[in-house]
């Protein structure tokens, strides 16, 4: 294994007297942001090209892989994305303004609306989906598939643990 800057930081914790326990959980979820922000700065840089921010990229992937008419509820993607209402209404407003999609009646329910993408909106997710498979691809270039897997299995079965807890 190389080591990497998060190994930097052990010696401080363990000097500190933190617990192993306490440290393995400190790597983890440095090594989790260090790689989030990775993921996302590779991911940012191409969407910059398409002139979209972040969370509107999510709305818009999130649309996308609906069944067509690609359309949803806005509390759906406001739970489906983990935003707050306020930040989902914020991007629908941006979204609607570049006429990437749309809002429309809910006929079932009175109450609600649902948001739909236009046939440029559909575009433009599709073009920000093929982005981020780029920046993915780009990010991981090099690191073994079996590796990636086997993080990836890791990190479910510890998101599975705790990932339901919810804290003040």
């Amino acid at each position: 294994m190389r080591p990497d800057e998060i190994d930097a930081m052990v010696p401080r914790w363990t000097e500190s007297g933190l617990s192993s326990s306490l440290i393995a959980g400190l790597e983890l979820s440095k090594r989790l942001s260090r790689l989030h922000l990775v993921f996302e700065q590779a991911i940012k840089a191409e969407l910059t090209e398409l002139g979209l921010t972040y969370a509107e990229f999510d709305v818009l992937a999130a649309l996308a892989r609906t069944p067509a008419p690609h359309r949803m509820k806005p509390s759906e993607l406001t739970k489906a994305l983990l935003l707050t209402s306020g930040g989902t209404s914020n991007v629908l407003q941006r979204l609607t303004a570049a006429g990437y999609v749309e809002r429309e009646a809910n006929a079932g329910d009175a109450r609600s609306r649902w948001v739909q993408l236009t046939a440029e909106g559909h575009r433009v997710a599709l073009a920000a989906l093929d982005a981020s498979s780029r920046a993915h691809e780009e990010v991981l270039a090099g690191v073994p598939e079996a590796d990636v897997r086997a993080a990836a299995d890791a990190l479910r079965e510890v998101l599975g643990l705790v990932g339901r807890r919810r804290f003040r």
